[in-house]
Formats: structure tokens, C-alpha cells, sequence
């Protein structure tokens, strides 16, 4: 199976890129065989529907990126060295690297569902994780990698926008949607302003960075001096779907309308916001 299914094409026509790195289902048959825990627990999480909330956006032209492989198997928005050692029968390769995300159970292949929920009754094989990097997370990279730098070629810049949900935050008025660029260092500030600016016009309460201000693809693919601008967009699953089925509600066609709405006006404002490089790209 492939790993990632495409709507439209990178050939850098558009200066914009939807990425879904969570919203894949597929779970194979020897993940299913050493797993320990049921599929609706595994299902949690991941960022069920995240991929047909982004139709009405890619109906417009804009490509969109959406996996194909259940986070539970592999999670693309880690670098492919973020690796527990102890969870695997061998040596694995690339040398693993013992993050922060990695220590709380939530590395490249997660040893956690969530607190206290162990995924995998044995070890992993090594062999079929280094094939996994190489079949799965590599692809993944390189399509998005191609995209931008061929948006960029085109438009003299480009936008990804990383799409995750996110379990509903606690407080008073939570936020419902939460963008991230890395505290600044990922995107320019206008393209954050704007965005900010959007989603509050739709009705949205929007937040920045806290709790989450991205991930590996944001890390990884955000150069803003470059003219290559990534944004992490996490929305409030309550928006689009009931907590206890996983099901869409109501809310899932008024959710997917306002993104689309919100991507059909950035395309149109992107020109003018200023962002062009300062620098030249760097090497994949």
C-alpha cells in the first residue's frame, strides 16, 4: 500500500500544500497480530476524517497529502531517528535518538495509545521498522519536499499547512483551533496573522503555539527565510465529531465549509503577503 494517497498534483502550480499525516486507517495484519490493545483504541489515535474535512479545499486545486497508515503503526509528523531502542528484537536502523516525544511513549513507531495504554504485547522487529522508515516515512517526506520546492519554483514561495484534531482543551472558552510555527521560526508572521485573522472571522476561537506548536513536519519543512512557509493547524475534534463513537455530527459539514471558505481566501492573499525568500532553499 501506498503512503499516502494525493489529491491533485505537486507540480507547484499552487503556491499552497494541505498535509493529513494522521488521518490514515490502515492497520496490517502482523501490527494487528502482536498488538495488545482493541482497534477502537488504536483509533483514538488517530485524526479520524481530517482528510474528507479538507475536500472542499482540494476541490478548489489545492493538493492535498493524506496517509494512508494508522498513526498507531508509524507516526510521520516524527523525525525517522526518534526510535525507543528498547522496543525493539535488535539494533535498528538509523541510530535512534532519544527525544523528549520519544521518552513519553510517543516516538516515530509509539510504544503509548495514551497513558497507561501499552500498544504492542512484544517487541518490534528491527528489520521490518527499517523497512517501514524507508517504504513509509520516506515517501512521505520526499512528496512534500518535491511539492514545496516545486511551489516555490513556480511562485517565488510556498505554504504547507500541517492539519491534525485535537482532543477538546480545558478551561473556559478553550481554544478550537491552535496554530503553530514553532514560537515564529517556521513561517512568517503575516501568513500566522492572516490565518489567525480567518478562522476568528468564521467564528473560531483561535490560539497560538500552546499547547502545541508543532511537530516534526513543521520542524522539518518550515524554512521561512527560504520563501518555504509551514503552519501546524490543530482543530478541536468536538467541532466535526462525537467523542465517544468517533462518528462526524452536525458540525462536520459547517467545519469542512469554513476551512474551505478560509483556503479559497488565502489563495487569493497569498501574493501579498511578502513571502518571497531572503535565502536559498536548503538540501533535502
Amino acid at each position: 500500500m501506498s503512503p499516502f494517497v494525493l489529491t491533485g498534483a505537486l507540480n507547484g502550480t499552487c503556491p499552497l500544500l494541505l498535509a493529513s499525516p494522521h488521518s490514515g486507517m490502515h492497520l496490517p495484519a502482523a501490527f494487528l497480530a502482536r498488538a495488545r490493545l482493541p482497534v477502537p483504541a488504536l483509533r483514538r489515535m488517530e485524526d479520524l476524517h481530517v482528510g474528507k474535512l479538507l475536500a472542499p479545499a482540494a476541490a478548489l486545486g489545492v493538493p492535498l497529502l493524506e496517509a494512508t497508515h494508522s498513526r498507531a503503526v508509524i507516526d510521520l509528523n516524527r523525525a525517522e531517528d526518534e526510535l525507543d531502542p528498547e522496543m525493539f528484537d535488535a539494533e535498528i536502523t538509523p541510530q535512534p535518538r532519544v527525544s523528549d516525544r520519544v521518552r513519553r511513549g510517543y516516538g516515530l513507531f509509539p510504544r503509548l495509545a495514551g497513558p497507561n495504554q501499552p500498544i504492542h504485547a512484544s517487541r518490534l522487529s528491527a528489520a521490518a521498522g527499517a523497512e517501514q522508515i524507508d517504504r513509509l516515512h520516506r515517501p512521505w517526506h520526499a512528496a512534500i519536499a518535491g511539492g514545496l520546492a516545486a511551489a516555490r519554483s513556480h511562485h517565488g514561495y510556498a505554504v504547507l499547512l500541517d492539519i491534525h484534531s485535537m482532543p477538546s482543551l480545558e478551561g473556559r472558552l478553550p481554544a478550537q483551533l491552535v496554530l503553530g510555527d514553532l514560537g515564529g521560526r517556521s513561517a512568517a508572521p503575516a501568513l500566522v496573522e492572516w490565518l489567525h485573522d480567518a478562522f476568528t472571522a468564521q467564528g473560531l476561537r483561535v490560539a497560538r503555539n500552546v499547547p502545541y506548536a508543532g511537530g516534526h513536519i513543521t520542524e522539518r519543512h518550515g524554512q521561512p527565510q527560504a520563501g518555504v512557509h509551514t503552519v501546524q493547524l490543530e482543530f478541536d475534534r468536538a467541532l466535526y465529531m462525537h467523542a465517544q463513537t468517533l462518528r462526524p455530527h452536525a458540525g462536520f459539514a459547517a467545519l469542512a465549509a469554513t476551512i474551505g471558505i478560509v483556503m479559497e481566501a488565502i489563495l487569493a492573499a497569498l501574493p501579498g503577503m511578502g513571502l518571497r525568500p531572503g535565502l536559498p532553499l536548503a538540501a533535502e
